[in-house]
């Protein structure tokens, strides 16, 4: 397990290092910041002068390398338009996001599975035919559209929820969040259900097709011959082996919410870090671009790294398989 992690853990820093050469030769080529952050009336000394208080004056390549020796030491450079460290306007709006996409993951988890288990178990049943009609709307029904629903019926007519904003925070074992209030809650319902029902979707049909899988195979007929009940041979040899799959796409959605609840975010005015990178994609504000870009593949690079190390949990052969290497 040892060399599995420090192996990993190389591979992380080659993505790294190609990830942010990519994500910085693509911001430089998209526009020029002091076009948009200067004002019009601005004398070509005051551009001049911009361009070299942005560090804009440098060759592209002396740019990257100056980006990569203050990452090295954990800065990720000033924000052009907030003048303050860009890594610290990106943890101060984490939280809101993280908290969002937690809740969802949680409500596809605890609502999708349930709902695929029994899909999949009774896959003739009305039930289980009205489960996977209802997967479907998940997938085709745009993201957008689903918030502006949600928003209409819960908050505008129906009058129960808040539609806009995170609500209130509070402090519990030292850390701040709006999950430790109710009106935090409140707040959180309708984005958390527009963020978790894609996810929610693709956890139901993933469930049923490996419960349909693992139902007809050999070890779980020999499960039901030796006199099991039905609750265990469904809770324990169907359900341990349906975990893998769900763990790898669980994981990876987790990081998906993350990185890319933007809609979701605007939709409702989540002050989270997708409207923070939408904000500075339309002032070209490269520190906060990049540095945002940075944070993202390092969280997609830890997520992959516990879901390979819950295969072994789930799976004693990934162990073998990896000590054989």
């Amino acid at each position: 397990m040892t060399v599995f992690i420090i192996r990993r853990t190389l591979q992380a820093v080659i993505v790294l290092l190609v990830m942010s050469a990519i994500v910085f030769l693509g911001v430089f080529a998209i526009g020029d910041p002091v076009a948009i952050l200067i004002s019009p009336d601005a004398t070509q000394a005051d551009i001049d002068a911009a361009i070299r208080n942005l560090g804009l004056d440098k060759p592209i390549w002396e740019q990257y390398l100056v980006f990569l020796g203050n990452a090295l030491q954990g800065n990720l450079g000033d924000s052009f338009v907030y003048n303050e460290p860009a890594i610290r306007l990106i943890l101060q709006r984490m939280p809101a996001t993280l908290e969002l996409a937690v809740v969802a993951v949680l409500l596809s988890i605890f609502v999708g599975i349930p709902l695929g288990m029994w899909a999949g178990l009774r896959p003739s049943g009305v039930a289980g035919k009205s489960i996977m009609v209802g997967s479907i709307f998940g997938f085709s029904l745009p993201n957008f559209w689903q918030g502006i629903m949600l928003i209409l019926l819960f908050a505008v007519i129906l009058g129960w929820l808040p539609a806009f904003g995170r609500g209130d925070t509070a402090e519990f074992l030292g850390i701040r969040s709006s999950l430790w209030t109710l009106d935090g809650w409140a707040h959180i319902i309708l984005p958390a259900i527009n963020l978790a029902l894609f996810n929610t979707s693709l956890v139901i049909r993933l469930t049923r097709a490996s419960v349909r899988e693992v139902i007809g195979l050999d070890y779980v007929k020999f499960a039901r011959a030796k006199g099991l009940s039905r609750r265990r041979v469904v809770g324990v040899h169907v359900m341990k082996n349906i975990m893998i799959p769900l763990v790898t796409v669980i994981g990876l959605e987790l990081a998906s919410l993350i990185a890319f609840a933007v809609v979701t975010e605007t939709v409702f005015a989540w002050p989270g870090m997708g409207k923070l990178i939408i904000d500075s994609i339309f002032v070209l504000d490269r520190p906060v671009i990049v540095a945002y870009m940075m944070i993202i593949v390092l969280m997609f690079i830890a997520i992959n790294l516990i879901v390979d190390i819950l295969y072994s949990v789930f799976d004693p052969r990934v162990r073998l398989s990896d000590m054989k290497r």
